[in-house]
């Protein structure tokens, strides 16, 4: 199939044509699959939390509003997948761990990519939601908060805490 303007696709898929929704998941299937795993950071659960995001895309792209880009639609739904699947293991560290940290700590070195993706995934499972929902997929703390059925003081003590335990892993690695 030809690519197709992006409302096509979605009259397309409204109507279930398979084509369409194969066009549709081939488009966004790399992306969503990256962000499911960087909340989850385990392969298997990311397939699973991609396919339910899926199912309930094309169950609900009749609902698609165009109040936001396909694509920010969907990924929103992705996130709500992914941390819906880790709900059960969510431990947020308490505020007083947060408030006992400082600021200071400024990284002394260069660190590229894999380095900091391997410190992000040693975050506990609240922190690196957090995160990476604020930091990489630009989600606002309230967005965040609502989400992760959290306040938003918590995901910005989180965001701190998280920001707080990166520093200090790749000094870690920068003095190794």
């Amino acid at each position: 199939m030809k690519s197709i303007f992006e409302k096509d696709l979605i009259a397309a898929c409204i109507r279930q044509d398979r084509k369409a929704q194969f066009e549709l998941f081939e488009r966004y299937k790399v992306a969503l699959y990256s962000t499911v795993y960087r909340i989850l950071d385990d392969e298997a659960e990311a397939h699973d939390a991609l396919q339910e995001s899926f199912i309930e895309i094309f169950k609900g792209i009749k609902k698609f509003r165009g109040e936001s880009t396909l694509g920010a639609w969907m990924k929103k739904i992705a996130v709500r997948k992914a941390i819906h699947m880790t709900k059960k293991r969510i431990y947020f560290s308490s505020l007083d761990q947060v408030d006992a940290f400082s600021e200071a700590g400024v990284l002394d070195g260069w660190i590229d990519g894999q380095m900091l993706d391997q410190a992000i995934r040693k975050l506990p499972v609240g922190c690196r939601s957090v995160f990476l929902m604020i930091e990489v997929e630009g989600f606002k703390h309230a967005e965040c908060a609502q989400m992760l059925s959290i306040s938003e003081s918590t995901s910005k003590s989180q965001l701190f805490y998280a920001k707080k335990l990166l520093r200090e892993s790749l000094n870690q690695v920068l003095k190794a």
